[in-house]
């Protein structure tokens, strides 16, 4: 039986919350035993919940809107920090929908991205968002790319992922003309839409569903209170307050060239690779001392720089130098120029690093130990492909939450 769970305040500002030390993820539902959400500026009403999802990004809106489609008796609520929701990892990736083609075969990854793909065409033809099934190239413009080409072709087949195809420089030059290259991958099923108009569709369908969300209420902590007899009637016998802690972030993701064009007609060159001085950061400049500390300290970020220190210098220099980029993005499109390019929009990419400085590939859902920890799933290590497979990944909440606390 699940036990209600008390929110005391305003508006809920949600968070990435979870037990100091952990990895970075998108959101952790908690539930169980009544918890306490305290903010400290306001102490106006109350409510109960019996799940409480903290991060209103599109995973944990996906997650929410599963777990109140399939346990509509149940309260349950989301907490954001921001004072709008999916505005951080959601607001600013690519809006790429992800065939599947890239990872590990037999991994989360691998399945729920394939999965995922499938839901999000559905979802957004039901409800009339607006997406592009573009197709997509990966291109060998060298020699010596191919037989890399042809095992991605193979491990896109191993995944499930439809329609894949290798075609030659002819066919190259029907599909994409000014595009160079020896071989392609032709990949029909990627496509692009607006991730935050889905998030926030989530967050709609949920509501309706009778979910609540709370913005602009920021979780410090996560800590065991103690128990008050005006709230036994409650059934409030094991309450739970929920303050604030934060988790160390290592982003160095390792990407290649792209062309994305976006639902505004727009397209984006790029990514590059370059450490984030800052959660949240999104401008050159912007630095935090405290979470860069924290990279540095609870991670394994020098092995990291050492093993992959010339890549990383040439990431920099790329970042600094738009004629450094440009020179790559013409092995793909030799008429390009420095003249065609502006400099764009940046994201953070919230990727978990282990202390031996490897990347953790795959994502990871776990639950803690004690009476605190026990009442929590936490989701981590939830970047790309985590848009494109938000709708799968809340099906295997959904499923974990149920068989884990007995719904």
């Amino acid at each position: 039986m699940v036990a209600a769970l008390r929110y005391l305040g305003g508006a809920c500002r949600g968070a990435r919350g979870a037990l100091r030390g952990g990895f970075p993820r998108e959101c952790g539902p908690a539930w169980r035993k009544p918890w306490s959400l305290c903010r400290g500026d306001r102490s106006a009403s109350s409510s109960s919940f019996d799940v409480v999802i903290v991060g209103g990004g599109i995973v944990g809106l996906a997650s929410a809107r599963a777990l109140i489609l399939r346990h509509p008796a149940l309260s349950i609520g989301v907490v954001e920090k921001e004072k709008d929701l999916a505005v951080h990892q959601t607001g600013h990736n690519s809006g790429v929908i992800h065939s599947g083609i890239y990872y590990k075969p037999e991994s989360l990854k691998a399945k729920l991205c394939v999965q995922g793909a499938a839901l999000m065409y559905e979802y957004c033809n039901q409800k009339g968002i607006s997406y592009k099934q573009c197709g997509k190239l990966i291109v060998a413009v060298e020699q010596e790319e191919i037989p890399r080409l042809q095992a991605l072709y193979e491990r896109g087949l191993q995944n499930g992922v439809q329609g894949l195809r290798l075609i030659q420089q002819e066919d190259i030059k029907k599909k994409e003309p000014y595009c160079r290259g020896l071989m392609a991958v032709d990949c029909p099923y990627t496509g692009i839409v607006d991730y935050r108009q889905v998030a926030l569709s989530f967050a709609q369908d949920f509501q309706q569903a009778g979910g609540s969300i709370l913005t602009n209420f920021e979780v410090n902590d996560i800590e065991m209170a103690k128990e008050s007899p005006s709230r036994s009637k409650d059934g409030m016998k094991y309450p739970i307050v929920i303050k604030n802690t934060k988790v160390p972030d290592s982003r160095f993701p390792f990407l290649g060239v792209h062309f994305t064009p976006r639902m505004d007609g727009s397209i984006w060159l790029g990514p590059n690779a370059i450490l984030a001085f800052k959660r949240e950061g999104y401008r050159p400049f912007d630095f935090n001392a405290r979470d860069v500390m924290d990279i540095i300290i609870n991670s394994g970020l020098f092995k990291l720089v050492f093993q992959n220190f010339s890549y990383g210098v040439s990431e920099m220099y790329k970042a600094c130098f738009l004629g450094e980029t440009v020179k790559h993005l013409q092995k793909f499109i030799p008429e390009i120029t420095i003249g065609d390019i502006l400099r764009g929009p940046a994201g953070v990419r919230a990727q978990a690093l282990d202390r031996d400085g490897n990347l953790v590939e795959d994502f990871v859902f776990d639950g803690g130990v004690g009476d605190i920890g026990s009442r929590i799933l936490h989701v981590r290590n939830a970047p790309s492909p985590a848009a494109t497979s938000s709708l799968a990944i809340s099906e295997m909440i959904a499923d974990e939450v149920q068989q884990r606390f007995e719904l």
